[in-house]
């Protein structure tokens, strides 16, 4: 493993000799366009393993995407080797149907400390919810993005991350009404204390998010941040969502897929060659663009 090629992948090509603030947004930036939030290998007869090298393989060498458990996990490792003061924490997913947070630290993230400032950094949260750089961990400070204003709220024994976002403008009359259109204005996405964590933390909830039931096992997933947007395959059903921050809409172009037309659209809007037949999945599970 070397940071050259990761570089290559993710299409950095400045300098990285100082491990300042100024790097960090911009690698940062590059992993989200470059790098898809996917879960494609659990539909194609393949798992996902909590090891620093096969997930290298797959990311950098292989040019796939990954889940929470591989980006960040990989995205630590950059960040170490680049000389960042870097700790992995867990962070509990708030899940819309209990309206509480997830029981489980299943959402890995990092925390990076730069002149005495520390920052949230998560290249693996996907569709509208990603954050394209870091997040300063100050309570209550708005930090607006291209995706709408993310909030980090101190609550005492655990910080909460939340997001303001912008009402959906659907063009495809069809899904005017489909519950993988978010409404809310604000979304509270998960919550976490600073209580470090290594790989060996993750181990058990790796096993349990592909065996048990979950988002994971129950959707197919595949999502890519662009310039102006992101786009995003969720089982058959394919969208572009473009950002007007201006006109306060985010304008979503949503339509199905026949099973002929999902390798094309994984290789041409993601990249994505896969070794195995893709079995595409969108049972019922809360999730959205």
């Amino acid at each position: 493993m070397n940071l050259e090629e990761y570089f290559e992948r993710i299409g950095f090509h400045g300098s990285f000799d100082e491990a300042d603030l100024a790097t960090l947004k911009l690698i940062h930036k590059q992993h989200v366009m470059s790098v898809p939030f996917e879960n494609l290998s659990l539909h194609c007869g393949e798992k996902n393993v909590m090891d620093l090298e096969a997930t290298f393989n797959k990311i950098v060498r292989r040019r796939r995407g990954g889940w929470c458990l591989e980006n960040n996990f990989l995205f630590g490792w950059v960040l170490r080797e680049m000389g960042y003061d870097t700790t992995s924490l867990g962070s509990r997913v708030f899940n819309s149907v209990l309206n509480d947070f997830g029981p489980l630290n299943s959402h890995f993230i990092n925390k990076v400390v730069i002149d005495g400032k520390a920052y949230i950094t998560d290249v693996s949260f996907g569709m509208s919810f990603q954050l394209w750089e870091p997040l300063e961990l100050v309570s209550g400070m708005d930090q607006p993005q291209a995706a709408g204003v993310f909030r980090l709220l101190d609550q005492g024994d655990v910080w909460v991350l939340e997001k303001t976002g912008r009402k959906p403008d659907v063009l495809n009359t069809e899904f005017a009404k489909s519950s993988l259109v978010n409404r809310n204005e604000t979304n509270q996405m998960y919550n976490f204390t600073l209580v470090p964590r290594g790989a060996e933390h993750f181990l058990e909830i790796n096993r349990k998010l592909q065996n048990e039931t979950s988002l994971f096992t129950n959707k197919s997933i595949c999502s890519l941040q662009a310039p102006t947007g992101f786009r995003a395959l969720i089982g058959w059903t394919y969208g572009e969502v473009t950002y007007k921050p201006d006109e306060g809409v985010d304008v979503l172009d949503i339509r199905n897929l026949m099973d002929d037309e999902i390798e094309q659209i994984l290789l041409a809007k993601f990249n994505i060659k896969l070794q195995n037949k893709l079995q595409p999945l969108n049972n019922k599970s809360y999730f959205t663009f």
